[in-house]
């Protein structure tokens, strides 16, 4: 089932707003990270990694379960699909791997409190993760999967099909016999 382009229009913006709130989200956490690493006041740094827990749980993680969410909604629903282009698959395998580190860093930042290098390390792979992912979006740099070639070609063969059965079929203002033509 495809959606009505007004619909895509949507889930398009929808994932666009998601995306880049997580995009912005990063920074911001990454922003958080430096500052704690490098201050020297105490009360900046529990202040900091107060705000970077809070970021993470409460925006991060939203964001990238809902980019995620959107993603596959217009993926799934529109004809670019999942499997037929390399750059959607690889936007989707990026954002699977990201929240798989995401949710794997999220169990330790409890008691990593302190680790300001390791949080900025993180943020900053993030980062550069969900950059690639944006340029894909922007670029779509061709290529498709041996199944987008397939579908592809069988919508062809069916458009074809199609094309042959109509073209033979005789039109309404055409005479069907010789005297209907009279």
């Amino acid at each position: 089932m495809i959606m009505t382009p007004g619909l895509r229009k949507v889930a398009l913006t929808v994932h666009v707003i998601t995306s880049v709130g997580w995009l912005g989200a990063v920074v911001g956490f990454l922003a958080l990270a430096i500052t704690s690493l490098t201050s020297r006041d105490a009360q900046i740094v529990r202040a900091t990694s107060l705000a970077m827990e809070l970021t993470a749980w409460w925006v991060i993680v939203p964001f990238a379960f809902a980019s995620l969410l959107t993603g596959l909604v217009s993926s799934l629903f529109t004809s670019w699909g999942l499997f037929r282009y390399w750059w959607v698959l690889v936007k989707f395998l990026i954002n699977v791997f990201a929240i798989i580190v995401l949710m794997r860093y999220m169990q330790s930042l409890n008691s990593m409190s302190g680790m300001a290098t390791e949080s900025m390390a993180h943020a900053s792979g993030a980062l550069l993760f969900l950059l690639v992912a944006t340029t894909l979006s922007v670029y779509k740099p061709r290529g498709m999967t041996r199944y987008g070639w397939r579908k592809q070609h069988e919508q062809r063969m069916a458009s074809i099909v199609d094309d042959v059965a109509t073209s033979a079929q005789p039109r309404a203002s055409e005479p069907t016999s010789l005297s209907e033509s009279r």
